[in-house]
């Protein structure tokens, strides 16, 4: 299934399960109604940060809004996936693994090149964020303090805080691991 139609499968059912309105939920996330409802349909084309005030809106993790469930062992080629931009920075999220029910933890890959840097805003309280870079060199972590990592660098820091990724050199690629307490 594609990300569009997996992303509008799960918005309206979250929504719903939530009681919630499109407008509601529109009003709470800051985003438009238009932006909910293309969303739902199948039509919009959201940014990262769009998906995360949504996500936050509704009390859910970004992964339950763009996860696919499979049982069977799933394979995901570096140029065979669907990842969601950001708007404000040369940066690529890709879910690679959703928490199954029951865990709190989300895998993804990382891609980012040299530009503005993605400035997240607190998740959920009691995230952690475990980087793990792989290729280039990145400036993350809090945003008060973001640490320069090198490829094979690991860092965990909290994402119930502002915090920050900025790649430096071109070709930048890390996986990220959210874990929620």
């Amino acid at each position: 299934m594609e990300l569009r139609e997996r992303l509008a499968r799960s918005l309206r059912r979250e929504r719903e399960a939530a009681g919630l309105s499109v407008s509601e939920l529109a009003r709470r996330a800051s985003v438009s109604k238009a932006t909910i409802s293309q969303l739902e349909s199948g039509s919009g084309n959201p940014s990262v940060e769009t998906l995360w005030a949504i996500g936050d809106a509704l009390g859910i993790p970004f992964a339950t809004l763009v996860e696919e469930r499979v049982t069977a062992p799933r394979l995901i080629r570096l140029g065979d996936h669907a990842g969601v931009p950001s708007a404000a920075a040369p940066y690529l999220a890709t879910l690679l693994s959703a928490a199954a029910p029951g865990t709190r933890r989300d895998i993804y890959l990382i891609q980012a090149e040299p530009g503005e840097p993605r400035r997240s805003l607190p998740h959920h309280a009691g995230t952690t964020e475990h980087v793990v870079l792989l290729s280039g060199e990145a400036l993350l972590g809090p945003a008060e303090a973001p640490e320069l990592m090198h490829p094979g660098d690991y860092l965990s820091y909290a994402g119930d805080a502002p915090h920050v990724f900025e790649a430096r050199l071109p070709g930048t690629s890390a996986v990220l691991v959210t874990e929620l307490r």
